[in-house]
């Protein structure tokens, strides 16, 4: 690679590098899985780097080959038996009402578990779409599918994103 080409890269990785990481860990719910899909983006990104013409849209495709990666890691045959329940990381926040935080951190490891249930497909389109904050036809491309599809596959997400949460909080409800 040459010497303009690679530091492009590396300031692109450098700069991007979080973000992929966070929305892998959304797509996955494990942060040492989300490192490693982000690294495995970024290798095929440095692989394709000196193909890529249109480098002022390149966090775009860079967002389609961790989508890719990670559903490519779904279907292999050894994460389908694994089983993920460990705990979600918690920040603190010392400004925040720690009974209010502690709402809030109940309400986000509901949801995020909820997601956990939601199939991959649908989950990944929730992701790009409510977290990535993507409009409909950029997540078509994305994921190389139509308009209509990306709509259909929101709509039964939040159907299933709805239905889990509502099974979990039914759940917590029970045990307390």
């Amino acid at each position: 690679m040459r010497k303009a080409d690679e530091q492009g890269f590396r300031e692109f990785a450098v700069q991007h590098a979080a973000s992929l990481r966070r929305t892998a860990y959304l797509f996955c719910g494990d942060w040492h899985m989300a490192e490693d899909l982000m690294q495995a983006s970024l290798l095929k990104l440095y692989q394709a780097w000196h193909r890529i013409e249109w480098r002022d849209h390149a966090s775009a495709y860079a967002r389609k080959v961790l989508l890719r990666t990670w559903l490519d890691e779904k279907r292999r045959p050894w994460r389908r038996a694994e089983q993920r329940d460990g705990e979600v990381p918690d920040v603190a926040d010392a400004a925040a009402d720690p009974e209010r935080a502690g709402e809030q951190l109940w309400a986000r490891d509901l949801v995020h578990a909820a997601l956990l249930r939601v199939p991959p497909r649908q989950r990944a389109v929730l992701v790009l779409r409510y977290f990535e904050d993507l409009p409909v036809n950029e997540v078509a491309v994305l994921m190389g599918c139509t308009e209509g599809t990306v709509k259909s596959q929101t709509a039964r997400g939040l159907v299933a994103l709805r239905n889990a949460v509502e099974e979990l909080g039914r759940g917590a409800v029970v045990a307390s």
